[in-house]
């Protein structure tokens, strides 16, 4: 099987160099196009339909977390991805998983061919898949994390009848949302607003607001308790609520240790 890549990184000088040492120590892998954007990386990825995708986290137009949550929902753009970061505060916690790599900049050649090696043998037992359900999360928590924290939710502006209600965000007890609404569930009332989770996330300060299913996010000081049945199905207790929220299974991770 040949192995083809793409390279999307905004400074040229790292971009050429990036190519170079996977020249040197990846010669077999074809790179079929460098680009300095996500955009540009989206169009590469859809034109040459690459093994491999090596994307910079800050880039213009689109970042390397937003081109792979595109991929993310298109099955016909399937390629693994290696995101190329200088934010070591959240690059060695978000990929401990090992479910994606990173590149931390600036990289030894040392550091580049264990992620070359980690990716052979990846390649030698998998299909390219871009990535799927179970990298939803951390997909959602590199993005905020990208968010200044001069730009994070303070209140949510909700109507309550003909009202219209501010809510402090540390107020609220959870998120959850149907198929038009989005449910905001604090101790004294409940309202509804039509901004879906996927947008929430992007200003939710992610160490407080945990996502723990796709349609629900709580705020992490209001669990009262975690239980499991005999499946291994979590779900959590919102103090001073009667709901019990159900955990699905790519957000399990958060409670492994409750």
């Amino acid at each position: 099987m040949v192995l083809t890549a793409i390279i999307a990184e905004d400074e040229p000088i790292l971009r050429a160099q990036l190519k170079t040492k996977l020249g040197k120590l990846w010669p077999e892998l074809q790179i079929l196009a460098d680009v300095g954007d996500g955009e540009a990386a989206l169009q590469a990825i859809s034109t040459h339909q690459p093994s491999l995708a090596f994307l910079d986290i800050q880039m213009p137009e689109m970042t390397g977390v937003e081109v792979a949550r595109r991929l993310a929902g298109n099955k016909d753009m399937r390629c693994h991805v290696v995101f190329v970061t200088a934010f070591d505060q959240y690059a060695v916690e978000a990929f401990e998983t090992g479910a994606i790599d990173y590149v931390l900049k600036p990289y030894s050649d040392e550091r580049l061919a264990a992620t070359i090696a980690r990716l052979r043998a990846r390649l030698d037992v998998q299909s390219p898949s871009g990535p799927g359900q179970d990298l939803t999360a951390l997909l959602e928590r590199l993005a905020a994390k990208l968010t200044p924290q001069s730009d994070r939710l303070k209140w949510i502006k909700a109507n309550i009848g003909a009202n219209l209600s501010l809510i402090p965000i540390d107020d609220v007890l959870f998120f959850q949302a149907d198929e038009k609404y989005t449910l905001v569930a604090t101790r004294e009332k409940d309202a509804l607003i039509r901004t879906p989770i996927k947008e929430l996330l992007v200003g939710l300060d992610p160490e407080k607001f945990w996502q723990i299913h796709r349609s629900t996010v709580v705020n992490a000081t209001s669990i009262e308790s975690v239980s499991r049945d005999i499946h291994g199905q979590a779900t959590v207790k919102i103090r001073g609520r009667k709901e019990n929220l159900s955990v699905s299974r790519p957000f399990s991770h958060l409670f492994k240790q409750m």
